[in-house]
């Protein structure tokens, strides 16, 4: 019995089959209580292998993906942005514009939620099947430029453009040099129509043209990111702010002693 069980342990760790080796008598206790035929057995050790597979996968990629923080849907308050379809994005969410090659534009002022929300959507994106890379936009472009210096260029947009969706967070805060609009427009080219881009941005895709320091690049990339694309426009209070307000902390900031006079 005992080898029996060793010779089996060790065949399922050669097929690597290792949720199943780990929990093989938890297992058959629990085919056997269920009174399950040999193919139902089969095709219960086979759903808890793939279970763990797929958790390490997400894990892994998660942990890839560079996130700056966890966020996900379910922790996004939509009733406090009424500006956004919430049905538009839980479709957004099942990472078919990633499938299409499409780019997905999250555009509002500060602090209404355009990160957590690509954040969100990269994960689930994870979860679907989906490589995610995200990068804040002024990193994005650091690394360009160092690897344009350094003469690999070719290595760093390769880098870039191989996961299945590239997030571009905080375009516009910090305007681009000249070269680096050119750089990042190389990006754009290289993934277009075949890996999905999802940007944010406190800009307006009309003042693109200040951000890259340069109206035709600005009119080029916008050509192939608007070709296919989503764009969805926050439009509501920072979050932060809010909860400023709330504290009573933004009052007093703002409000002016008595007998003074306010501009």
């Amino acid at each position: 019995m005992d080898a029996a069980h060793d010779h089996l342990v060790a065949m399922l760790s050669r097929l690597k089959l290792t949720a199943i080796r780990d929990q093989l008598d938890s297992l058959v206790d629990e085919a056997g209580r269920r009174e399950l035929t040999i193919r139902e057995a089969l095709g219960m050790f086979c759903e808890r292998e793939i279970a763990r597979k797929d958790e390490r996968r997400i894990e892994m990629s998660i942990g890839l993906a560079r996130f700056p923080f966890v966020r996900d849907l379910a922790g996004f308050d939509f009733a406090a942005q009424p500006s956004i379809d919430k049905s538009q994005v839980r479709e957004l969410a099942t990472g078919r514009f990633i499938a299409n090659g499409e780019a997905l534009l999250l555009l509002g002022p500060p602090g209404v939620g355009k990160t957590h929300l690509a954040v969100a959507i990269g994960r689930e994106a994870i979860t679907v099947g989906y490589t995610v890379l995200f990068v804040a936009a002024p990193t994005l472009v650091a690394q360009l430029a160092k690897a344009h210096g350094e003469g690999r260029l070719e290595d760093k947009l390769t880098h870039f453009a191989k996961p299945k969706l590239l997030i571009v967070d905080e375009l516009g805060y910090l305007p681009f040099e000249p070269d680096a609009a050119h750089l990042f427009f190389q990006l754009v080219s290289r993934r277009y129509e075949r890996g999905s881009m999802l940007i944010t941005s406190n800009r307006a895709v009309s003042e693109w043209g200040s951000v890259f320091g340069d109206a035709v690049v600005a009119t080029a990339i916008l050509d192939r990111l608007l070709h296919h694309s989503h764009v969805l426009t926050i439009r509501g209070d920072s979050y932060r702010l809010r909860e400023k307000r709330r504290s009573g902390l933004l009052q007093k900031a703002t409000t002016a002693p008595a007998g003074t006079a306010s501009a």
